[in-house]
C-alpha cells in the first residue's frame, strides 16, 4: 500500500502535525487503533455519552443534541478530558428541522437552492459552522451532493440542492468553504451518488444506474470539483455503481451491485486512484439494511475497512463490532497495514482541524456570544423570507385576506419527523387566526359542510424521511374516509395547498389551483410563508426541481 502524503491536500499538515499523527498512531495499542475507526451515535444523556467515550475510546461520536445548551457545553468540555486523543464530534448540519435545537433556525439545502444566492448559502453555512464550533462540534456529514432526479425518492427529498448540476455545484462548494474556514470538516455524500433510485439505503442497497459517461458528467463532475476545492471527507454509501464494475469485469454478476461502503473498486480504484481523493472516507451508517443486505455482520463489518473506508459509522453493538475487527485482523482478512492507513487518516483529520493543539475549552459565556444571536437571527430570517416558491395560482387565490376568505378549513397531517412517533402540529393555523381568520382544523370524525367555509387550505410538512419508501398525499388518511378521499373542493371555493417539505405533491393533486413549496417546516419558515400569502412579502423563490415532475397536467 502506497504511503499517504498528509502534507498534500486536503489535510495539508505541517511538520508538527505530521509528527503528532505518527507518534499518536504508533503509541496506540492494537485494540485502541481499531477503536479509533469507530464513530458512535450518541443519542443518550450527557452522562451516558461520557461513559461511552470513557470506556470504548472511539475515534469520534455523532451527537444528537438536546435543546439544553448549558448541558451540551458541559458535555463538550468533559469530552475533552475523557479521551487521551481528541474526539471527532459530528452531526448532520442540514438546516430546517436538522438545525441544532439551541441554534439559529436556517433553511435546508433545497430551500437555499430555491434562493439560489451563493452569498446567502455562505452566510447561512457560516452561522451553522460557528454555532457548531462553539459547542465543540468539528465535523459535519454535509453537504449532500445528490441529485433530485428520481422525484419519488423520500431519502433525497429536501436534503440536496435540487436537480440542476450547476446549482448543486455552486451551493455545495460554498458550504464546504464556509464550514472548513470555520473549523468544521465538511463531508460530501452519498458516494458514488444518489438520486436516480427512488428507494432508501436504510432499507435496501440502492443503485446508481448511470453509464460512466453520464456519471462523469454529473456526479463525477461534482465530486471532482469538491475534491479540487479541498473537501476533507467523503461518505461512502450503500449505493452500487454497476457501470463502473461491469466495465472492469463484464461477468461480475451480483458483485456489480455491491454497495460502495463495501466495495474496494469504488473506494480505492474510482474514488482514490481515479478521482484523486486523499482525505478521509467514512462509511454511511452501518446498521442500515443497504449494507446488511450483503451478508452477516461478522462478514460485512470488517469489509467496511478492508474495502477502503477509514471510519465505521454507528454501531448497535460497539464492543461486538470491535471484536469482529479483532477477528478479521487475526485471520488475515484485515491487514495491520490497512488498519494503520485508516488510523492515519482519522488522526490526520483531527490534526487538519487543529485538534492536536491546545484549544480553548467550550464554555457557556463564549457560546452565548455565538449561538442564536440576534445578528444570526436577522441573517437567517432574511434568507428564509426568500425561500417560499409560488408554483401556481391560476385563479388568483392569493394574497389571502380575512375580508375575502375569513372562514378557513384546514386539512393537515402535521409535521412528520423520522424519530418522532406522532406528527407535530403546524403553527400556521394559529398564525392565521391572529390575522383575523376563523380557522377550523379538519378531523376525521368531524361532520363539516364545505359550503360553510370560504377557503380550503391543505398543509403538508414532510421533509426527507428515513425508512419510508414514499412521500405522497394519502387522501384517505387525510380525510378519514373513502368518500372524503375522492372529494375535490377546488371547483366550489378557493383552495390553496402548501408544502413545508417534499416539493412534488402536484403529482397527487395536479388540478389544485394554487400551490406553494416552502421545502422546510421550521417555525421561521412558517412565519415567512404567512408573510408571503398575506401579500406582505413577495414570493422570490425559484424551483430548484421540477414540481410538475415532467408533466404538463399540473400546470393548469
Amino acid at each position: 500500500m502506497a504511503p499517504i502524503d498528509l502534507s498534500a491536500a486536503p489535510f495539508n499538515l505541517d511538520d508538527e502535525a505530521l509528527a503528532w499523527v505518527a507518534a499518536t498512531r504508533d503509541g496506540l495499542s492494537p485494540r485502541d487503533k481499531l477503536a479509533q475507526l469507530f464513530v458512535l451515535l450518541a443519542r443518550g444523556t450527557p452522562e451516558e455519552t461520557a461513559e461511552t467515550v470513557r470506556s470504548f475510546k472511539p475515534g469520534g461520536i455523532t451527537r444528537i443534541y438536546s435543546d439544553d445548551l448549558f448541558a451540551e457545553i458541559n458535555l463538550a468540555r468533559d469530552l475533552g478530558t475523557l479521551s487521551a486523543i481528541p474526539l471527532l464530534v459530528s452531526a448532520d448540519l442540514e438546516g430546517s428541522r436538522m438545525s441544532l435545537p439551541f441554534g439559529t433556525s436556517v433553511p435546508n439545502p433545497l430551500g437555499l437552492a430555491a434562493i439560489d444566492d451563493v452569498e446567502a448559502t455562505t452566510a447561512v453555512s457560516t452561522i451553522m459552522a460557528r454555532e457548531a464550533s462553539a459547542v465543540g462540534l468539528n465535523w459535519s456529514f454535509t453537504p449532500v451532493i445528490d441529485i433530485n432526479a428520481a422525484w419519488r425518492s423520500a431519502i433525497v427529498g429536501t436534503r440536496s440542492y435540487g436537480s440542476d448540476i450547476d446549482r448543486i455545484e455552486r451551493h455545495a462548494l460554498a458550504q464546504i468553504a464556509a464550514f472548513q474556514s470555520n473549523g468544521v470538516a465538511a463531508t460530501i455524500k452519498h458516494w458514488p451518488g444518489e438520486g436516480y433510485d427512488d428507494r432508501d439505503q436504510h432499507l435496501v442497497t440502492t443503485v446508481n444506474p448511470l453509464s460512466m459517461p453520464e456519471w462523469e458528467a454529473s456526479f463525477g463532475r461534482l465530486y471532482r470539483k469538491a475534491i479540487a476545492n479541498g473537501v476533507l471527507s467523503v461518505m461512502s454509501a450503500h449505493i452500487a455503481l454497476p457501470s463502473y464494475v461491469l466495465a472492469l469485469d463484464p461477468g461480475a454478476g451480483a458483485e456489480a451491485y455491491r454497495p460502495a461502503s463495501l466495495s474496494r473498486l469504488l473506494n480505492e480504484d474510482l474514488l482514490r486512484r481515479e478521482m484523486g481523493f486523499n482525505g478521509l472516507v467514512v462509511s454511511d451508517a452501518t446498521p442500515m439494511a443497504g449494507m446488511g443486505d450483503w451478508g452477516p455482520r461478522d462478514e460485512v463489518l470488517p469489509q467496511v475497512i478492508i474495502s477502503g473506508c477509514d471510519v465505521i459509522l454507528f454501531s448497535d453493538d460497539a464492543n461486538g463490532d470491535l471484536m469482529r475487527l479483532v477477528k478479521a485482523v487475526a485471520d488475515g482478512r484485515l491487514t495491520q497495514e490497512r488498519v494503520d492507513a485508516a488510523v492515519t487518516r482519522v488522526l490526520a483529520l483531527k490534526a487538519a482541524l487543529g485538534l492536536h493543539k491546545e484549544r480553548p475549552e467550550p464554555n457557556i459565556e463564549s457560546a452565548r456570544l455565538v449561538v442564536a444571536t440576534e445578528e444570526s437571527h436577522i441573517i437567517a430570517e432574511r434568507a428564509t423570507a426568500r425561500v417560499p416558491t409560488l408554483v401556481k395560482d391560476i385563479r388568483g387565490v392569493l394574497p389571502l385576506s380575512p375580508s375575502k376568505t375569513k372562514r378557513v378549513l384546514v386539512y393537515s397531517g402535521g409535521v412528520v419527523l423520522p424519530f418522532v412517533p406522532h406528527p407535530l402540529p403546524l403553527s400556521l393555523p394559529q398564525r392565521l387566526e391572529k390575522e383575523g381568520f376563523e380557522v377550523t382544523l379538519f378531523t376525521p370524525d368531524a361532520t363539516l359542510n364545505p359550503k360553510d367555509f370560504d377557503l380550503v387550505l391543505y398543509l403538508f410538512a414532510e421533509e426527507t424521511l428515513l425508512t419510508r419508501s414514499r412521500i405522497f398525499i394519502d387522501w384517505m388518511k387525510l380525510t378519514g374516509s373513502v368518500f372524503g378521499a375522492m372529494q375535490r373542493m377546488w371547483h366550489d371555493m378557493p383552495v390553496l395547498m402548501i408544502s413545508f417539505g417534499y416539493p412534488y405533491y402536484l403529482y397527487d393533486a395536479p388540478r389544485v389551483p394554487a400551490y406553494i413549496n416552502a421545502y422546510g417546516s421550521s417555525e421561521a419558515m412558517q412565519a415567512a410563508v404567512l408573510e408571503a400569502i398575506m401579500g406582505r412579502q413577495a414570493f422570490s423563490g425559484t424551483s430548484p426541481i421540477d414540481p410538475f415532475v415532467g408533466s404538463e397536467q399540473g400546470k393548469y
